[in-house]
């Protein structure tokens, strides 16, 4: 009875899950990929005073299929003279975020 509970669970948070937009989604995870970029900017620049601007957001469909949604932002970085912008992946629903340097 208790499995049938948890299953029951699951099942209604990926529904709820499934019900937000793309919109609400990418809002979520925007303050964590921030938050990474600025981290990834302070090192590379060498400063630790960074501003962060959020350049834009999307959401990456799973390349196969049952595989999970991630969100990418652009952020911008700037701090003691200096500017980068970084590619943030987040995978939608996990604190994991990945910045990589864009070209």
């Amino acid at each position: 009875m208790l499995k049938r509970h948890v299953l029951m669970a699951l099942v209604g948070g990926l529904a709820l899950t499934g019900c937000q937009s793309p919109t609400q989604m990418l809002a979520e995870e925007q303050g964590t990929a921030t938050q990474v970029a600025a981290r990834r900017g302070q090192f590379e620049l060498n400063c630790p005073q960074v501003t962060t601007d959020l350049l834009s957001s999307n959401v990456l469909q799973p390349v196969l299929w049952g595989g999970q949604e991630r969100a990418e932002y652009t952020v911008g970085v700037s701090g003691c003279g200096k500017r980068a912008t970084y590619v943030v992946v987040c995978a939608l629903g996990s604190p994991s975020c990945f910045a990589a340097a864009s070209r």
